[in-house]
């Protein structure tokens, strides 16, 4: 990964973005997107999109459609007490568990507030009370506050809430931080079209930054209606199983640093999974296989059903501990997933026929 690539992995990592709440990131990305896109427009949903088109008569170019979604998983304030403490409410799929002790940020209008979550120390629980799972109205959040007066000249309801963001480089290119998910699909397919500067292209290229896919796929279904694209990739994470206790009876063989997974499946296009194949055998990719038996959580379920259907494929980053403070990926997964998407879209002509 190159400085100016890692420069942007980074910022987009460092940048709060739950879902809903992704305007500072997509103005990341808009900036990013300025130096190589022929066009970038956000619409009213918030989806930022960065498009290449090819010389020529672009408006019979065959779209392809790119999409990462740029929410991650957050907490938005619910209510604040007399003794000016927090509490909150989810926004997205959370294990409540891991929450116990951790450094929060409460992104108010003037700034960020830090804060930390707890619920009463292990002195002071019941014995039933020691193995239940909590709820979030048994935890709150610390601001420092003295009271709700004060807490709230700075917080209010409504506001959102991340884990304390930042980027954590590991031992052998692995990478950590809160919000991999997922940031490194809107990394990949904006990287995508950045190879692709200077390239002559013969179809138009859309990259696509969603938002709300935590929260039921919201963006990428208002994106996919609006480019119309005849083939569409989605790019998210995927649960590696290279860790103590990976399922890879259920989820397969899948490591980190193995490549970008390229999803098989009754839901995606075969064509589309043929081509991703083709290409990364011709321009060396390493690449990861695995099935998906049914329609998956991601921005390519709603592509693939978009306005008269769309040639849908997916493509996996290899994920640790999904949904946690601590995501791993690997640095190489995300350079190879760029380049396969750019070798891809290069390939793709108004020849190409994406009928099963």
């Amino acid at each position: 990964m190159d400085d100016t690539a890692h420069r942007f992995f980074k910022t987009l990592l460092e940048t709060p973005s739950p879902s809903g709440y992704e305007q500072p990131i997509q103005a990341v990305v808009r900036g990013y997107a300025h130096d190589f896109a022929d066009a970038v427009r956000t619409d009213s949903h918030g989806n930022v999109f960065a498009t290449r088109v090819p010389p020529g008569s672009p408006e019979s170019a065959p779209r392809v459609m790119l999409a990462g979604h740029c929410d991650q998983i957050g907490l938005m304030v619910q209510h604040v007490d007399a003794d000016g403490f927090l509490y909150v409410q989810p926004i997205g799929g959370w294990d409540v568990q891991i929450l116990l002790g951790q450094h929060l940020t409460v992104w108010g209008k003037d700034g960020p507030v830090r804060g930390v979550v707890s619920r009463k120390a292990i002195h002071l629980l019941k014995p039933e009370e020691r193995t239940k799972v909590p709820d979030f109205t048994d935890l709150w959040v610390d601001i420092g506050a003295k009271n709700k007066d004060e807490a709230e000249q700075v917080v209010r309801s409504g506001d959102p809430v991340t884990l304390e963001l930042g980027y954590r480089p590991l031992r052998n290119g692995l990478a950590a931080s809160p919000a991999m998910d997922d940031k490194v699909g809107v990394f990949v397919v904006m990287e995508a079209l950045r190879h692709l500067k200077g390239r002559e292209l013969r179809a138009a290229v859309t990259s696509v930054s969603t938002v709300a896919e935590e929260i039921g796929l919201r963006g990428a279904t208002t994106a996919a209606y609006s480019v119309n694209p005849h083939v569409g990739i989605a790019v998210d994470v995927c649960h590696a199983t290279d860790t103590p206790g990976g399922d890879k009876k259920q989820l397969g063989d899948v490591k980190c640093g193995g490549g970008p997974v390229v999803f098989r499946g009754p839901n995606m296009n075969p064509k589309v999974v043929q081509l991703l194949e083709a290409t990364a055998a011709a321009h060396q990719i390493p690449i990861q296989v695995r099935g998906a038996a049914k329609a998956t959580g991601t921005d390519a379920n709603v592509i693939q059903i978009s306005r008269q259907g769309v040639a849908t494929g997916l493509i996996g980053i290899p994920n640790r501990y999904m949904h946690s403070p601590v995501e791993v990926i690997h640095l190489d997964d995300l350079t190879h997933a760029a380049k396969l998407l750019a070798e891809f879209c290069a390939a793709v002509t108004p020849d190409t026929d994406w009928t099963p």
